[in-house]
């Protein structure tokens, strides 16, 4: 994995750890709509890493921009129905901390 997108508040820092290792990450700010996330490079991106489960609206609309990113939710909170098919990895951040799952994701490239 070069790229991330994180798309939240991201009160865990998983988008820093991915940084530690080497992963360039954009921040597509506010709702995350189209235009942030085009900001943001959503086309170009590896993963689209959701933090915040109120914006998984978002994640549609990233994939009309790009259909060869990963999803990775990372939350205490249940993300959407609609939303759970596009979910490669969902993560509950009491069951696996920050720097596990950056690994994991830098590893899986």
């Amino acid at each position: 994995m070069n790229h991330a997108v994180v798309i939240g508040s991201d009160p865990d820092g998983l988008g820093e750890a991915l940084e530690e290792r080497g992963v360039t990450v954009a921040r597509a700010t506010g709702t995350a709509n189209r235009d942030s996330l085009v900001e943001a490079g959503i086309e170009e991106t590896d993963a689209l890493v959701v933090t915040d489960v109120g914006l998984a609206t978002s994640i549609p609309v990233a994939r009309e921009l790009n259909e060869s990113f990963r999803v990775v939710v990372y939350s205490r909170d249940s993300i959407p129905e609609f939303a759970r098919t596009s979910a490669g990895l969902m993560v509950d951040p009491d069951l696996m901390d920050v720097d596990t799952v950056a690994e994991e994701l830098v590893s899986q490239g």
